[in-house]
């Protein structure tokens, strides 16, 4: 299946779905993003399609093949024109986005040894283990 994110106002993701991957095929049996943007806009009436991959993750396929755009869109991520990249809301106000794997960052690293949450208000990460 190929997956596609229809994009709204300020380029926001508001919808993701699912064509079968021969709706893509050209007349050579190529598959082509075009033809699936056509199709999908031809079944919805909605002109704006752009093409994402499930095993994409932090700029990395999850099969060892060619990543694409970055991250696999969900409903309210950021399709970023300029990078031709998807990425998640911010989840934090002082967070930074890695431009390299499209992933934020919290401004300190998460400790290695057990369970932690970030607090935004301390600006750390705190223990969800108790003791």
């Amino acid at each position: 299946m190929a997956s596609f994110a229809k994009i709204g106002l300020n380029n926001k993701v508001i919808e993701v779905l699912s064509v079968v991957n021969n709706v893509l095929h050209d007349s050579n049996g190529i598959e082509q993003e075009s033809i699936g943007i056509d199709f999908l806009t031809k079944l919805t009436g909605y002109p704006v399609w752009v093409q994402t991959s499930y095993n994409t993750y932090g700029n990395q396929h999850k099969l060892g093949g060619t990543p694409l755009r970055g991250n696999y869109a969900g409903i309210g991520y950021t399709y970023d024109e300029t990078n031709d990249v998807f990425y998640a809301p911010k989840p934090y106000p002082s967070w930074i986005l890695n431009t390299s794997t499209w992933l934020w960052e919290a401004p300190v690293a998460m400790p290695t040894d057990g369970g932690y949450i970030w607090n935004e208000e301390l600006g750390n990460w705190s223990s969800v283990i108790e003791g």
